[in-house]
Formats: C-alpha cells, structure tokens, sequence
C-alpha cells in the first residue's frame, strides 16, 4: 500500500484539490488591490479589538479598491455561543464596516464561500488527503494518555515539549500498520509531517514590524481533529489561499505563529499572505500597563459603546487615531472631510501596544458631537434614550421645544463641546425642563455669594433690564449696564487692571442671573437659553 491509497482510505470521498483551485479562480482585482478578511470566533462578545482589526482591514480593501471579507471560524464548536455569528455581523454593520463578502442570517454573501469554516469541512478534507499523498501529512492514532504519558517524559528530561523529533510515536509507522488501524475503525487525527528544523531560522517581513528572524517549526501540528474539522492553523491555510487573502491583520499573539503558517503555505505549496500584526491595546492599572481584559474591562466589548451612547462615528475615529498617529493632525488639517478620506498606511502603525484612553476617546466624541445638527443630537439621543434612559426619552417626546433646547451654540464658529455620549444628554439639558427644575434648590453662585446682593442683582435685571425682544449685542449692552449701574466693571479687563476699584466685572453679574435662571455657574450661551426657555419660563423661576 502507498500513501494515496492510505489517503483514499481515510478520505474516501473526499474531492481532488484541482476541483477547488477551478472552483475558487484567483479574484479579477486592480494591480495593487488588497484583499483583507476580518475572520472571528462566535465564542463571545465582539471585542473592541476586533472591531479596530476589522476598521483596518476595511480600509485597506477600500483604499486599494479591493475587497473585504468576513470568515466565521467556528470550528471549536464547543465554545460557541448563541447567535454569536448574528452578534459579530450586527456589530460590524453599526459601524459601517459590512464586508463584501459574509454570510448573513445563514446565507453566503460572495462567490468564496461558504464563509463559516464549520461548511467547508470537504474542502479541509481534500487538502489534508493531499498531503498524505505527498507524504507530508499521516494519521497519528496517540490516545490523550499516551500523549500525557509522552509530555510527562519530556519534562522529566527537561526538554520542550511538542510533538516533534523523537517523540512522533505515530510519525514513521508503516503504511500498511496504519492503514490496518484505519480499517478496524481507530480513531485517528490527521497530523504535520513538518519539514522544519528549529536549528534554522526564518526570515520573515511583517508589514508592521519588520524583519523578524524565528526558528523554523518542527512541531507535527494536528490539522484534522477526530470529529473530522481543521484546526484554526490548517483551516486559515486553505481560506486564505481559496478566498485569495493578501494581508492578514491580526493580533500580535499570533507573531510566534508565523513559522507555522508559512511552513503550511509552503507544503501545501501556495503563495503565502503578507502578515500585519498589530500592537494589543493597553490599560493602565495601578502602575502597570496591561492588555484590555475581556474580563475586567467593560470597555472592552463593543456593546459597551451602544450601552454608553458613544457616537459610532466617534469610535471610528478614535481607533483610527490609535492606528496611526498622524491622523489626529489630518483630522485638525481637514475637520470637515470624512473618515474614508484619510489614507491608512500599515507601515505607521506602532509596534508597541497603544494605550487606550477612555478620556480621550470621550473628547473625540465631543468633537464629532459638536458638528451635529441640532436634529442629529435629538435622533442620536432620542434613539438611545428609548432603549436606555426613559427619563431622557420622556423629556425629547417634545421634538419641537427639545430641537431648540438641543440648538442652544450649535452650529457657531465654535460650537459646544459639552455632550460626548448620548448618556451625557439628560445632564446638559436637565435644568431646561420646568418639571425637572428645583428653583429653590442651594445654588453655587461662584463670587458673588451675598444673598441680599444677589436678589439685587436679580430684581434689578428683570424690572428694568431684562427685554425679550433684545438681539444679542443690546442683550449684552444692558448687562453691561447694569454691571455698571451696580459697582462692577463693564469689562473683565476693566477690572483686572483695577481690581480695588469695582466689586467685580460683568462676567460675575451674569453669573448670577445663570445660576439663578439654570441652577448651574457654568452652561451654552446665556443668551441662548433665555431665548427658548422665553418670558413666561423665566419669571415662574426668578
């Protein structure tokens, strides 16, 4: 017996390889075209991780005019959970990042499926059963307790452990022996004949990080398990050569991985991806640094964002400033262009881990916020608030009167940048709602804190300044007259040159009528808020 009739025993229905190289033709694409693929586990929540791997990858693709995919590698069907491939599809169309090609609600999307690993079993099969024709594959029939027994061994002699060398019990049994355990019904597992030797190094170019020199793998890695799927090295193999991958984004954890990989392309003899592994996000805890934890981060799912109201679009950007540096100063060079206008480029990403700062992710959100319409915020917040705040939602149920309130230095040369999630809404508004307005709440009036002054200061304002009517500039030339009227100074600067000489400037006497008319020393525009809060409102508060 030869090795084909050993793979035809194993593998006796499985198809010739040349019925997939016809099937799966090498894609029509622009020179220079990329080919990404963004290819998680339904094991778990979509982690803000694989979102940023995804954004990369997208952009990639849309940049070069390629194309990108989404793989669904479930072939550790144990750890799956439920409707975890619905939960990774909706979270990349929230973000704007659908591939080109999927499966959706269980349909295949694309000419290179199917697009979950758990369907392509076949196609793993006739890859594997061409290897042992080659000699570069065999079954290997080891029970988890002779390999134990073997682990047990090589700690003892204090040499790594593996399966590799001398230890593949399985590795040069004769083909009649194997075939003989075939035919009785043994299990068995499709393993590596590897060619490597750990004594040689790889040369190998990650497009992040550059030249990296590894030892060659030795390891006669398992590529079929019993239940007859691949393993995640094996499975990535055959895709990403079928489905015509030319950059794999992916984590860093999976650098040490690269020997491997290649030494698969290379026996199955194709054309190896180009790899790009990108730096883990980090967190500060305590006085370390450590990586984002599914675990102890609830930053780190994607849901969190959609919990919190943090604007998508927000989100983007933040990841893609953390990609590459010189985005922050695009984005300050060109405010109104979009995201899809900024070049990505692999070779300016860092090779160390980027700290993920929530503190700075909320002040891009501020930015983004900022440039809303007041229509935007009110279907942005009204939208989160039905499923998140019903407080928030009660109080924009009144679209009119909650789209001035909303309008409030929106739209100015320099609008407001106080709202960075939609959870932050019910907050800035809370004191334009009558109902939601204690009038005779303790307030801080900053430096103005005489109570008899203040009540001065309040009644004078309204019985003989305050006008409805006014436009801004006479609005604000009567509250510098009655500044003056009272002993401050018309202008800060008045005052700061002669501190001695006025009780304080008009900032201070605004204050007063804010805090009285808000309950707050620091809101928008003064102006603004007496506008649409209008008479009425105003004279049931002061």
């Amino acid at each position: 017996m030869d090795n084909k009739e050993l793979a035809d025993l194993i593998f006796p229905n499985a198809k010739e390889v040349s019925f997939y190289e016809e099937k799966y033709k090498a894609r029509e694409l622009p020179e220079g075209a990329i080919v990404t693929r963004f290819a998680p586990s339904p094991t778990g929540f979509v982690h803000i991780g694989g979102l940023y791997q995804a954004e990369i990858a997208r952009k990639l693709a849309d940049q070069t005019k390629g194309v990108f995919f989404v793989r669904i590698e479930d072939t550790d069907q144990k750890r799956e959970i439920e409707n975890g491939v619905e939960q990774i599809i909706d979270a990349l169309r929230d973000y704007d990042l659908m591939p080109d090609e999927t499966i959706i609600d269980g349909k295949d999307v694309g000419n290179y499926g199917p697009y979950q690993q758990s369907k392509r079993k076949e196609i793993y099969q006739a890859y594997a059963k061409f290897l042992i024709e080659k000699g570069m594959a065999y079954p290997c029939f080891c029970t988890p307790e002779t390999l134990n027994s073997i682990r047990e061994d090589q700690e003892k002699a204090k040499e790594r452990t593996g399966y590799y060398g001398k230890w593949t019990k399985c590795r040069n049994m004769p083909i009649d022996m194997s075939a003989e355990k075939v035919k009785n019904g043994e299990s068995c597992i499709i393993r590596l004949k590897s060619p490597g030797n750990p004594d040689k190094k790889i040369k190998h170019r990650d497009v992040i990080k550059g030249n990296v020199d590894m030892p060659e793998n030795d390891q006669d890695i398992v590529i079929i398990k019993s239940d007859g799927l691949p393993t995640y090295h094996f499975a990535h193999a055959v895709d990403d050569h079928l489905m015509g991958t030319t950059h794999v984004i992916r984590g860093d954890e999976w650098l040490p991985s690269v020997p491997l990989h290649l030494q698969l392309f290379y026996v199955l003899g194709f054309k190896a991806p180009k790899y790009a592994h990108i730096a883990p996000m980090m967190k500060v805890d305590g006085d370390a640094k450590r990586k984002l934890s599914k675990r102890k981060d609830p930053e780190a799912a994607v849901s969190y964002y959609t919990e919190e109201g943090i604007p998508k679009q927000a989100v983007k950007e933040y990841l893609m400033n953390i990609a590459n540096s010189n985005f922050e100063i695009w984005r300050k060079q060109n405010p109104d262009k979009p995201i899809e206008e900024f070049e990505l480029q692999l070779n300016k990403m860092g090779v160390s881990g980027a700290l993920f700062d929530m503190v700075k992710m909320l002040d891009v959100a501020k930015n983004v916020i900022s440039k809303y319409s007041a229509e935007e915020v009110y279907e942005e917040s009204y939208n989160w608030s039905k499923n998140f705040d019903p407080e928030l939602k009660e109080m924009l149920d009144d679209k009119e009167y909650a789209l001035k309130v909303l309008g409030i230095e929106r739209g100015n040369v320099k609008p407001r940048k106080d709202i960075g999630k939609w959870s932050d809404v019910k907050n800035t508004i809370y004191y334009m709602y009558d109902n939601k307005f204690d009038k005779n709440g303790e307030f801080e009036y900053q430096k103005i804190n005489d109570k008899d002054e203040i009540e001065k200061i309040v009644k004078e304002y309204f019985d003989k300044y305050y006008d409805e009517a006014d436009d801004k500039d006479t609005w604000f030339a009567k509250m510098k007259d009655l500044a003056e009227s009272m002993g401050y100074a018309r202008e800060v600067k008045e005052y700061k040159a002669n501190p001695d000489t006025y009780k304080g400037h008009v900032g201070d006497i605004s204050t007063v009528i804010r805090v009285k008319v808000t309950g707050r020393c620091n809101t928008p525009d003064l102006y603004e808020i007496l506008k649409v809060l209008g008479k009425e409102r105003i004279m049931k508060r002061v």
